[in-house]
């Protein structure tokens, strides 16, 4: 089929009917076959009350009710739906699935209001999407049955297979291949999943086998090439001559693919303060909004990182033609800010531009930068040519930590979590200037190039951010609010369990960022900052302005400076472009006196829109059909790709250890056990609690500790510890480990609580 229940509903409005002929067209269903299934659509949506027919067309019906949410499932058989509105999550029991799988997008009805402590229950009502079309799974016999089991245990199903497809069992029996497996049927009602073996992948086949079956595993191997389409050319009538400017390129990746980033200038103003100049690709004017390459670019909505390379975001022409090149004239989308004697933006003002970037700097220009002595006569090779830019650049790294201060001031996290620093990682290894959608920033040097750009695109994403919300355009934000306080409350405790001092407000809670500051002067601080970690919330991409915690921006924030990075910024750029060319200054060409539409200055001068009708709904539309969900899935699917990337680059680099005994570092407790991180790739492993031989271990929740009845010995998060990797399974990212216990001296039993006796069987034991 071609279409999904979403696409189906993301066509039809709750006022106006769609006549079934356009609502046809709309979704490409040309063919006989294509017909029938969205009649069969059409139907169970009527027969649900999610749509209703008439002869104007179809419409869809108002249902508060019915929750737009993505399902995520455990291992253990726990499911969740995750709510896009932002709202509490959602548990849904195994039955009231309805064959709905991890990652699907659906429709939750809710059958029980959650309390204090519960959560609310519910029931899958519709599978709007499908997630999952393709899988990584080993085959088995079943009895009589040739069936694929999931590699990932999330995924709680086994499809049936044809018997032709048995000539894959002895490799996967083996171990030596899994196999691609193809879902020609989903389930229904009591008929099983059904699918066909496509390939089989090599388990053991070096770093690009391993890149194969990532991509595999996350459908990212089969991507549509490129349409051909002849790309614009940008208007040079309108641009703003800054060739003569001193602008320099920053460049943190090494990859020759790598997506484009903004060029940066500085100015000292008389009066005090800067001007900071960021130049972004102008890439949205080589392209138009709606055209083919625009949607092929939709489609996919970010670039990814593989280690080896990229995957892009845009076609390679494309990126091409908008690159900065040192000493090449290039057209730009450009913005300066004015920034106070204490880091604050006080205006600003975009243009269409045209730049000469003089120099590019990378990471080891700023290296040699940060160790060259004060009025050294001498330079470094990598800053050599780069002498008639060291001021600049010089003047760049001065401001960048101005910037962050007010940052961090404003309640902005850094931590100190890098990716592992594995050569196989590529670019994976240095962080994006935007902080790639995290609700957090990773704690960089001061002369990194990546810091000193993010300091520059954020308060650029910030400056759009209130421009378009001043306007009233209808801009892609990205919002970020702060962690719940009872999340946080939470890793609260487990210092205090530590011994970490901490201070708390009046009303009893902790920020996140006063916790932040707590734990990086601790021994215990990669610890806790991933405990941390795990309750910021990630930026979310919506229509209407809000804050974001990781910028520190309290009103709006828009990213537009890295459209080679996020379609979310190509879009921003095409709603400014249009703004700076198409923007009505005036009520109407009557009036002489007009307003500048690219500056701050406009806010409260306009009672006029500033779009035409037609023009504004060629914005809208795309918003009104559920763009903001298709972009929100696609980064947070990117995440989880690189995540698996780096999780099977430190599983192989462990591979080799097995057996040997490494030193780590605790760096979680559960009832079942404790979770080791073993430098220096971080590998993070299990010591199961029933490895443990010496004793019985209890689990102390309230001090988020095991604690042996016996020895009293104790494990506690952040302990330094020595352990034996045993196994290790790279394809599913796991690690057992076992911990070396040295002998311990006889000691009094200490008078914390314990759990009773059945509460440490249950958790002590079990898993």
């Amino acid at each position: 089929m071609k279409f999904t229940v979403a696409d189906l509903l993301d066509q039809l409005d709750s006022t106006e009917p769609l006549p079934l002929p356009r609502l046809e067209k709309a979704l490409g269903a040309s063919g006989r076959s294509d017909k029938r299934e969205l009649r069969i659509g059409l139907d169970a949506l009527a027969r649900l009350s999610i749509v209703a027919e008439s002869e104007e067309g179809v419409l869809r019906q108002g249902t508060p009710d019915l929750i737009p949410a993505r399902l995520r499932c455990s291992s253990k058989g726990f499911c969740f739906a995750l709510r896009e509105d932002g709202g509490e999550d959602i548990y849904i029991r195994d039955q009231q699935l309805n064959h709905a799988w991890n990652g699907d997008r659906v429709l939750v009805r809710i059958t029980r209001e959650g309390g204090r402590r519960r959560s609310a229950e519910g029931c899958v009502l519709c599978i709007l999407e499908r997630n999952t079309s393709r899988l990584l799974a080993q085959v088995e016999r079943r009895e009589e049955r040739l069936v694929a089991v999931p590699l990932d245990d999330r995924l709680h199903t086994l499809v049936e297979l044809p018997q032709q497809d048995a000539v894959h069992l002895e490799a996967c029996e083996s171990g030596e291949a899994v196999v691609e497996v193809g879902i020609d049927h989903y389930p229904v009602a009591q008929l099983a999943t059904r699918g066909h073996v496509v390939r089989s992948l090599p388990v053991n086949g070096g770093e690009p086998g391993d890149l194969e079956l990532l991509l595999t595993k996350h459908q990212l191997h089969e991507r549509p090439a490129a349409p051909r389409a002849s790309l614009k050319t940008p208007d040079k009538g309108r641009r703003e001559d800054l060739t003569a400017l001193p602008t320099v390129l920053l460049r943190p990746w090494g990859d020759s693919e790598a997506p484009g980033l903004p060029a940066l200038s500085l100015e000292e103003r008389q009066e005090g303060g800067w001007r900071l100049w960021v130049h972004a690709p102008a890439v949205a004017e080589r392209l138009g909004l709606g055209g083919s390459l625009d949607l092929w670019s939709r489609q996919r909505a970010e670039a990814i990182g593989t280690g080896a390379g990229w995957l892009p975001l845009l076609p390679a022409p494309l990126a091409k033609a908008a690159g900065f090149s040192p000493g090449e004239s290039q057209a730009a989308v450009s913005v300066a800010l004015e920034i106070g004697a204490e880091g604050e933006l006080e205006h600003y003002r975009f243009c269409l531009s045209q730049l000469r970037p003089d120099g590019c700097a990378d990471g080891n220009a700023l290296e040699a930068l940060a160790e060259r002595k004060p009025r050294s006569r001498t330079l470094a090779a990598p800053l050599k040519p780069l002498k008639e830019q060291l001021p600049l650049l010089e003047g760049l790294v001065a401001l960048t930590e101005r910037l962050r201060q007010r940052r961090l001031q404003a309640g902005s996290i850094d931590l100190d979590l890098p990716v592992p620093p594995l050569e196989r990682l590529g670019d994976l290894r240095v962080p994006a200037p935007d902080g790639a959608g995290k609700g957090w920033l990773e704690e960089l040097p001061l002369h990194h190039p990546s810091a000193v750009l993010r300091e520059a695109v954020l308060l650029a994403h910030r400056a759009l951010g209130r421009h378009m919300a001043g306007l009233g355009l209808p801009a892609i934000y990205s919002v970020n609010p702060a962690a719940e306080p009872a999340d946080l409350n939470e890793v609260a405790k487990a210092a205090l369990s530590l011994e970490i001092p901490l201070e708390l407000s009046a009303d009893g809670n902790a920020s996140a960022a006063d916790l932040a500051v707590a734990f990086a002067g601790t021994d215990r601080r990669r610890a806790l900052q991933q405990q941390l970690r795990d309750t910021l919330q990630g930026e979310q991409l919506q229509e209407e302005p809000g804050p974001n915690a990781v910028a520190g921006e309290p009103q709006a924030l828009a990213a537009w400076t890295c459209p080679g990075l996020h379609y979310a910024d190509l879009w921003n750029q095409q709603l400014l472009v249009t703004l700076l060319v198409e923007g009505k200054d005036r009520p109407t060409v009557r009036h002489k006196t007009s307003v500048d539409l690219s500056t701050d200055a406009c806010h409260g001068a306009i009672d006029w829109n500033v779009f035409a009708p037609s023009l504004l709904a060629t914005f809208q539309e795309p918003l009104r059909r559920g763009l903001l969900q298709r972009l929100n899935l696609r980064r947070r699917a990117a995440a989880e790709f690189r995540d698996d990337v780096v999780a099977m680059a430190q599983a192989r680099h462990a591979e080799p250890l097995v057996g040997q005994t490494l030193p780590g570092c605790i760096s979680g407790i559960q009832s079942y056990g404790f979770f080791v991180e073993v430098p220096p790739s971080q590998v993070e492993g299990l010591v199961h609690v029933s490895s443990l031989k010496d004793d019985w271990y209890e689990y102390r929740s309230r001090q988020n500790r095991l604690v042996g009845r016996k020895s009293r010995r104790t494990y506690m998060m952040g302990d330094p510890v020595e352990v034996e990797i045993q196994k290790v399974d790279a394809l599913r990212h796991q690690i057992d480990l076992a911990v070396i216990q040295p002998d311990l001296p006889a000691t009094e039993e200490d008078g914390d609580e314990a759990e009773t006796g059945a509460e440490a069987e249950e958790n002590g034991r079990g898993d």
